[in-house]
């Protein structure tokens, strides 16, 4: 478990570090995407997940989890998801 959240937190740094370069970031995702299809990953699991790291963003950022914070991280985990969830469909 703990390599599988070195993992996330690598991917989430990815992520982050090329939101000014979406066009790099698809590619990483479809690939993710293909590698969790895999894994028995289904499109219904990314919704918990990504309520989950919202949970775990507001409990660890605590005063610093902003509306404005928690938006722009949804707005992120939206492209993911929607990316990733697109690829399983071809």
């Amino acid at each position: 478990m703990q390599q599988q959240g070195r993992k996330l937190m690598v991917m989430l740094h990815t992520v982050v570090n090329s939101l000014n370069r979406l066009d790099n970031l698809v590619p990483v995702l479809q690939d993710l995407a293909k590698r969790h299809v895999d894994y028995g990953v289904k499109k219904t699991h990314y919704t918990p997940v990504g309520n989950a790291l919202i949970h775990t963003l507001q409990i660890g950022l605590g005063d610093d989890f902003t509306p404005e914070v928690k938006a722009a991280w949804i707005a992120i985990l939206d492209i993911i998801a929607d990316t990733m969830k697109a690829e399983m469909d071809s």
